[in-house]
């Protein structure tokens, strides 16, 4: 396995610094806590640079906040300034690491993502299914086609991470003392409720080294387990299979194994076996053979931009912003009147007010 030393320079050099800036600040530029770094932009950058450098940098407690999204959700934001040393550090190390991801892995990911992952579930329920093969039903559905789907998470994933095995798991590729400090007192910046464990949900760093983590799960599922038709999305993964059977018995050696291996869970309730005749939960969409059908929890979000707007929480132009990424997702699914309507509620939203 290839080593990696004397990456720190590299990491907190200005040229670095000033790219993870720019990436920080992405669609946040118009926040005060941004135009107030910007006024002094090089200055800052030069000071966070020296406190990287005497390794003096502290990282400030994070903001908690509570988003309902719909779902509930405890969220821990990083000041800005942090913020641009997680990018820095995920700038360098992030390409060392993505090299042994599997191609399957697809959250946080360049080149990957959710519309990605359900193209590549599309391909794999036709396999499975032998190109849609129907099991004889009374309903005459031509959406009952053979095949299964494990589809499991892991339970209270982002709190129950092991700081020491993570770790283990970054030093076998990071020999560079300083770069290991630095991840250190990044993953310490967080009151978890077991010492020890946990990353904050909202950190670039979080969602990076959650990849780390479960490439192991990955590579055992992969290369132990065999099984083919794999896809993992942060903690939510499915393997698809012809035969029931075979699943159950890869589920009880999933589960023993993030036990032992990574002292992880598997969700009892949400880890289940599920006929592909059904369609399948899966990243925002339930999917079916022929057709996919929206969350109703997507489409609830997007209604309750719309009362913001009413409530004049945000403006007409983060609305339609934020419609346009929906939509984008959205018309993956057989939503074609769905959006319509959607749109024509904004447009008179937008016209009262």
């Amino acid at each position: 396995m290839k080593t990696y030393n004397n990456i720190y320079s590299k990491i907190i050099s200005i040229e670095n610094l000033y790219e993870a800036y720019k990436k920080a600040r992405k669609s946040k530029s118009n926040k005060d806590y941004v135009i107030k770094f910007e006024k002094n932009l090089f200055n800052n950058l030069e000071n966070l640079h020296n406190e990287l450098k005497n390794l003096t940098y502290s990282p400030k407690p994070l903001e908690t906040f509570i988003l309902r999204d719909p779902k509930t959700r405890i969220i821990n934001k990083s000041d800005f300034k942090d913020r641009i040393v997680h990018h820095a550090l995920c700038n360098t190390i992030g390409p060392i690491f993505d090299k042994s991801f599997i191609y399957d892995s697809y959250a946080n990911r360049n080149g990957k993502g959710g519309v990605v992952a359900i193209k590549r579930f599309d391909e794999f329920k036709r396999r499975v299914s032998q190109n849609g093969r129907i099991i004889k039903n009374k309903f005459k559905d031509n959406n009952y086609v053979q095949g299964y789907c494990l589809k499991a998470d892991i339970k209270h994933y982002f709190n129950t991470v092991d700081h020491n095995i993570l770790m283990d798991l970054i030093e076998r590729k990071i020999k560079d003392t300083e770069t290991i400090i630095l991840i250190k007192i990044i993953l310490s910046n967080f009151n978890s409720e077991i010492n020890g464990k946990g990353m904050p949900l909202g950190n670039l760093t979080s969602q990076f080294f959650a990849n780390i983590y479960l490439n192991e799960l990955d590579y055992f599922i992969k290369h132990k387990l065999k099984a083919e038709y794999y896809i993992r999305y942060v903690d939510d993964f499915v393997i698809l299979h012809k035969n029931r059977k075979q699943l159950e018995v890869w589920k009880d050696q999933i589960g023993k194994f993030l036990n032992v291996k990574l002292k992880l869970v598997l969700h009892p309730e949400k880890s289940k076996i599920i006929p592909l005749s059904q369609g399948i939960d899966f990243l925002g969409f339930r999917n079916f053979y022929h057709f996919k059908l929206l969350r109703k929890r997507n489409i609830k979000k997007m209604r309750n931009k719309i009362e913001m707007l009413k409530k004049k929480e945000i403006d007409y132009t983060s609305l339609l912003a934020s419609y346009k990424g929906w939509e984008a997702y959205a018309k993956w699914a057989d939503t074609y009147k769905i959006r319509r309507n959607m749109l024509e509620k904004i447009k008179q939203v937008s016209f009262r007010s």
